[in-house]
């Protein structure tokens, strides 16, 4: 017999939505039985049934919603069906990529709080729920078989779960291989025909982002001799495609000489080091001791100005100096491309800072393409937390 939570009418209004999470702050109360990790079902003070998911007592997040079919038990077999959801999904859009890929991307795969990565024979997994941590053995234990039944090499799991997220859960914060101490932890992806290295104990996230991959090839399809300045540049993702694209000159900035020197790395293990110049600077000035006109593309990859919405200000006014800064250094005809990998700047606001930027810049923006995160990345309509990359290409006219 699952224990209770009872939540708020408010509360029960997103779930009806599509929402997967219930927050503390719709709880009205819970069963005195429950323990935490516990799978429980979640109702309306009237009785209706709105959910069942893992139980946090201790986190914001006090329900994480795994099915709305009260009869169906979170067992393997579930676990089983979900994981082969997620990883038919991958082999239709990232067929090429299955070796360097999100193989499940938490609450957009229907698995809150769950998130597995592949490079080569190493997954790297991240666990932010009590509930999945304290069955994590069973879950790794399925991601294997699924993969292995269709005849994928997996030699082992690297469990980044250094995020600080695991503290709210009441988890440790630690990272290391499950049951495979031995295995390396370096390797070498082939993205979309460049090789690089990546470190899945040291390097961002779970070793490299991969949400940029489909994005770097669009900066590489118009770079043909052209000269690119790539800003916040980190390993050199798009820096290297740009040189991969046959760009006349490629410029890598960033504050960072220990990923300066990893894109140096990953520039000669696909013999083009002779065409990328790394240079270590802060980006806001050198933007500013940069000339009008010395760059034919000019690449914005910020990290998140913004983690919250508290200051969402502050990163709008972030987001528009660099913009106006860009955009007065491109002379028509040159292209500007600008990101932001923060969910709390929204795709109104953002677009919102590019016209007022444009507009202080006094440029015009004809539009190339708008995109998001890479196909491995999927957004779930109902869960905007889903959707937090916005990726756009503009020629200055």
């Amino acid at each position: 017999m699952r224990g209770i939570v009872v939540i708020s009418n408010e509360g029960a209004k997103w779930l009806e939505k599509g929402q997967t999470w219930m927050y503390r702050n719709n709880l009205v109360r819970m069963d005195d039985c429950i323990q935490n990790g516990d799978v429980v079902d979640i109702h309306t003070e009237d009785g209706r049934y709105m959910g069942s998911g893992f139980v946090s007592t201790l986190s914001h997040v006090v329900v994480r919603i795994f099915t709305k079919n009260r009869n169906e038990e979170l067992d393997r077999d579930f676990f089983k069906k979900r994981i082969q959801f997620a990883y038919d999904y991958r082999k239709t859009v990232e067929l090429n990529n299955l070796t360097n890929c999100r193989l499940v991307f938490g609450e957009a795969d229907l698995l809150p709080g769950l998130t597995v990565d592949r490079y080569n024979d190493i997954l790297v997994t991240q666990i932010s729920s009590y509930g999945l941590d304290i069955r994590k053995d069973m879950i790794y234990e399925v991601l294997l078989e699924v993969l292995q039944n269709d005849g994928q090499d997996v030699k082992g799991i690297y469990e980044r779960n250094d995020i600080q997220v695991r503290v709210k859960e009441g988890l440790e914060m630690y990272k290391g291989y499950w049951r495979n101490a031995d295995l390396p932890t370096k390797t070498i992806i082939d993205e979309n025909g460049l090789k690089l290295h990546v470190d899945v104990e040291n390097g961002q996230k779970t070793g490299y982002f991969l949400d940029q991959k489909s994005n770097r090839v669009l900066l590489r399809h118009i770079t043909h001799g052209k000269r690119v300045l790539d800003c916040f540049s980190h390993t050199g993702g798009f820096a290297l495609n740009a040189a991969f694209g046959n760009a006349k000159a490629v410029t890598a900035v960033d504050v960072s000489q220990t990923a300066l020197d990893q894109g140096y790395r990953n520039a000669v293990l696909n013999h083009i080091e002779d065409r990328i110049s790394f240079v270590k600077a802060d980006v806001f000035k050198y933007l500013e001791n940069s000339k009008r006109g010395q760059f034919d593309i000019i690449v914005l990859d910020p990290p998140a100005f913004t983690k919250s919405r508290k200051t969402v200000n502050a990163a709008y006014k972030g987001y528009k100096y660099i913009n106006k800064q860009a955009m007065e250094l491109l002379e028509p005809g040159g292209y500007l491309i600008t990101c932001t990998c923060s969910r709390f700047m929204e795709i109104d606001n953002f677009e919102k800072m590019l016209r007022e930027a444009a507009l202080e810049a006094n440029v015009t923006l004809k539009q190339v393409s708008i995109t998001q995160q890479n196909h491995d990345h999927p957004i779930l309509w109902t869960m905007e937390e889903t959707s937090y990359l916005k990726f756009y290409i503009f020629q200055i006219v």
